[in-house]
């Protein structure tokens, strides 16, 4: 299979199984490249999905609520834009963990 396809895949994994698939993609893939992008993701999506709930539990006494709306955006945008740029066949770094996983 195309690594540009699986790459999209992975990003796009945001909006089905945004564990399962880099995770399976990273144990699998021969690419380097592949293998970054997941193990990337993989720890974006965790990462996100920790600080949404952080900040869902926040959201109680209200100063929860703009890091909620901030993070629960970035958890959508970045994937949209790694997806693009895996279209283009241009490298992508996620924010945050992507310097971590070169």
């Amino acid at each position: 299979m195309n690594n540009n396809i699986i790459k999209i895949l992975t990003h796009a994994s945001t909006f089905f199984a945004p564990i399962l698939v880099p995770f399976a993609v990273w144990l699998l893939a021969k690419n380097h490249d592949t293998k970054s992008i997941a193990l990337q993701a993989l720890f974006f999506h965790l990462l996100m999905s920790i600080l949404i709930a952080v900040s869902w539990f926040f959201s109680f006494i209200l100063i929860g609520i703009p890091f909620l709306v901030v993070f629960g955006l970035m958890s959508i945008y970045y994937p949209i834009k790694g997806i693009i740029y895996a279209l283009n066949d241009k490298p992508f770094v996620y924010p945050i963990v992507g310097g971590f996983f070169r």
